[in-house]
């Protein structure tokens, strides 16, 4: 019996009598406990249980995920952010459905292969679905035991990741590893969370070395913070009577595969004359037309600013987005991937959270 074994006859009741009822843990099927794992990335529980029930509704199962579009997928995720969960989701979906016969694999490596799937997820699958002890080691996790066993090891280190992964295979229980990973993230999430943790409510208390050497507000430990780049957006407003001009955007960047207003990105703030010239360097036809007339009457572009200009805030990203009415010359030729969409159309588009409430009731 591991010497650790004090932790888990500890968790475990505590677990059962206080975890909260999430749907997905009355479930024991690897498809809404997959999906349950990649909605809840960078997302708190209360904002993804809705979208956890909204996927569980349109696609019962994997194998009907498998033969959605990426549009409609994105479509049902937008307001989640981060979209390349989306992406991957659908990914993931097909290699399961394609690969392994619309049944998720009951092993650990071949669950990492699956799109999008690291070792958490693989791991959180596996133990709860599957019954393999499998550690989990997730944010809650890493707090948990950096706290209970006073370990100062930066967790975003290699070498801190190898330590607690370790520390985790050590202690988890092998007769309930499923219990046993969401016994200790559930302490995370509702009990020793970041701050004003409540130490008075932990069933580990009395073995926590953080505790004991008034080390909570130190634990865990991070070697550095990820710089935040600010990027300036100004997005065109290009309106008609039969609706408004789109984009996606394919780049391999944020959003990708969400739609947008046409967008010309600066290195700082742009005012009028700027944004004035800017389109008329992207409107190419509207010099071909002057020049074809030697003169630029009735060839320029008329814009002003819509609203004022809007903080988005993500991540790693800060964004400051200005959101400018355009209107084009006559005889204007939309850029190649610009699509006029009815607005009676433009719920079928995923679209970032920043554009979606720009054009929130209009249309």
């Amino acid at each position: 019996m591991s010497s650790h074994s004090w932790f888990s006859r500890a968790l475990l009741p505590w677990y059962a009598e206080h975890r909260r009822p999430l749907p997905w843990r009355s479930t024991s099927d690897p498809y809404r406990i997959w999906l349950s794992e990649v909605i809840l990335q960078q997302t708190r529980v209360d904002q993804g249980m809705a979208y956890w029930h909204r996927f569980v509704e349109r696609y019962p199962s994997v194998a009907q995920l498998a033969k959605a579009s990426e549009d409609q997928v994105l479509r049902l995720w937008q307001g989640l952010g981060y979209y390349s969960r989306a992406r991957n989701l659908l990914a993931a979906a097909r290699q399961v459905a394609l690969d392994h016969g619309g049944r998720f694999p009951a092993d650990h490596a071949a669950l990492r292969n699956l799109k999008g799937v690291g070792d958490y997820t693989a791991s959180a699958i596996a133990s709860i679905c599957f019954g393999l002890p499998e550690p989990v080691v997730d944010g809650n996790v890493y707090r948990v035991l950096s706290r209970v066993f006073g370990i100062g090891t930066p967790i975003d280190s290699t070498e801190g990741r190898k330590e607690f992964r370790a520390l985790a295979a050590q202690l988890i229980d092998p007769k309930h590893p499923g219990d046993h990973n969401q016994a200790v993230m559930e302490l995370g999430a509702t009990v020793c969370t970041p701050k004003k943790p409540a130490c008075d409510r932990c069933p580990v208390a009395n073995r926590c070395i953080a505790l004991r050497t008034q080390r909570i507000a130190e634990l865990p430990v991070k070697a550095g913070k990820t710089k935040t780049r600010t990027r300036h957006f100004n997005y065109l407003r290009i309106e008609t009577g039969k609706g408004i001009y789109l984009r996606k955007r394919t780049a391999k960047d944020i959003w990708q595969g969400l739609w947008e207003m046409p967008l010309i990105e600066t290195e700082k703030a742009a005012g009028p004359k700027t944004m004035q010239r800017l389109i008329g360097e992207l409107d190419a036809s509207a010099t071909k037309r002057a020049s074809n007339r030697g003169k630029k009457d009735n060839c320029t572009w008329t814009i002003r600013l819509s609203s004022a200009p809007v903080k988005h805030v993500l991540s790693h990203q800060l964004i400051h987005a200005r959101f400018w009415e355009a209107t084009p010359p006559p005889g204007f030729v939309p850029q190649k991937d610009w699509k006029l969409v009815p607005w009676r159309r433009l719920d079928a588009h995923a679209l970032p959270r920043l554009v979606e409430k720009a054009l929130a009731g209009r249309g």
